[in-house]
């Protein structure tokens, strides 16, 4: 465990940093460097006002546009990119759901939860059917010879005994669960719709070819993940002993808070702000994605920006108090209140089903920014 004294701070001070540290003052020059500061960026097919992805990434990359990150990604649709000219790959965190556009090393500490995923039971992820293990060699010798496939690419009517989240086919079942395992990769995305190749055609060897590391190393890897995704965090014993030397406790001094922690080399810019010698002058408002890195951790949110904030997608629409796709307004150092907006792309209009502004603040100027990212007219 650290024997360092932790940094104590006021929650202003706090925000200042966090603001700054998670790229949201200064942009970055494009999309390969916001990765590689980020650590990864979670992907969403959802489109209600832009993509989860593009909404985190149009607050920290010049001159962002929509699909920019799939470009990065998978180049454009008529011009996929080969395996030489790849630089980023999209895949799960390891023991999670979450989809997420990552950098190529990464790629080592995959490999673990990838072999784990052909052992257990799970409809979605897990080991094969008796059924899906049937159909894999006609799969895989269809993507050898045509290149990228979707589901739709394959004849075959037959269906997954147990459909999840839409995949009722069951090619649709037996790719997924070859994409969970690494025996293949996602290569294109057409209309958003995943084509699956060869992981040798997908990544470069140089990459492919990367040592596995022991799970003691991917432990510490997906624990300091955590901090460059988030930059201040509370942190569990296990992966706190695992980090020790490369992280600094803080603790806010006007706030009832867990102890938090911030990476080593973040302790000069945390200083520097709390010491007020780095601020922004009355930064313009923003429209955060609803799982922005900045909230992504709700007990955070509520003790260091005291905003209780959930992601309302799935929740029934009889118990929602913000709205399907609510996006959180910051404010300089404050979460001021939320935008629901939605796109009628059909009629070129940014409609805003409801929104809860605290007193003083203006939110005009930030729903006409992103109006005009999409190519809409705000109404």
């Amino acid at each position: 465990m650290p024997d360092r004294p932790p940094l104590v701070i006021p929650r202003a001070a706090a925000r200042r940093f966090q603001r700054r540290a998670l790229g949201l003052d200064a942009p970055h020059a494009d999309v390969a460097t916001a990765l590689a500061h980020h650590g990864y960026i979670q992907i969403d097919p959802i489109n209600v006002c832009g993509r989860m992805h593009d909404l985190i990434l149009r607050n920290r990359v010049g001159g962002y546009r929509e699909g920019d990150l799939m470009r990065h990604l998978h180049g454009e649709e008529a011009q996929p990119l080969l395996a030489a000219q790849r630089r980023a790959f999209e895949h799960h965190l390891p023991g999670t759901g979450i989809l997420v556009a990552l950098p190529f090393d990464a790629w080592p500490h995959l490999q673990g939860a990838m072999r784990a995923r052909t052992k257990v039971s799970s409809a979605w992820s897990g080991r094969l059917t008796p059924r899906e293990r049937e159909l894999v060699p006609r799969l895989l010798a269809a993507i050898a010879e045509r290149g990228p496939l979707g589901s739709e690419d394959i004849a075959d009517d037959r269906r997954a005994h147990r459909p999840v989240w839409g995949a009722a086919s069951l090619v649709k079942s037996t790719l997924q669960k070859l994409f969970f395992h690494g025996r293949l990769l996602i290569a294109q995305r057409a209309r958003q719709r995943r084509r699956y190749d060869q992981p040798e055609r997908v990544l470069p060897a140089a990459v492919l070819a990367q040592p596995e590391p022991t799970a003691a190393e991917t432990a510490r890897w997906l624990a300091l993940l955590k901090l460059r995704q988030r930059r201040l965090a509370p942190l569990k014993r296990d992966e706190l002993r695992l980090i020790a030397d490369a992280v600094q406790p803080v603790r806010l001094a006007d706030a009832d808070a867990p102890t938090l922690y911030c990476l080593r080399e973040d302790v000069g810019l945390l200083a520097e702000i709390a010491n007020r010698k780095s601020e922004i002058a009355n930064p313009p408002p923003l429209l955060l994605a609803p799982l922005d890195p900045l909230l992504y951790d709700r007990r955070v949110t509520a003790a260091l920006w005291d905003y209780d904030y959930t992601w309302e997608v799935y929740t029934p629409a009889a118990k929602r108090t913000r709205g399907y796709y609510a996006l959180p307004v910051l404010a300089g150092t404050e979460l001021v209140g939320h935008v629901d907006p939605k796109a009628d792309r059909d009629r070129g209009k940014l409609t805003i089903v409801s929104r809860r502004i605290g007193r003083g603040h203006a939110v005009a100027p930030a729903v006409r920014a992103l109006a005009a990212w999409l190519g809409l007219r705000p109404r």
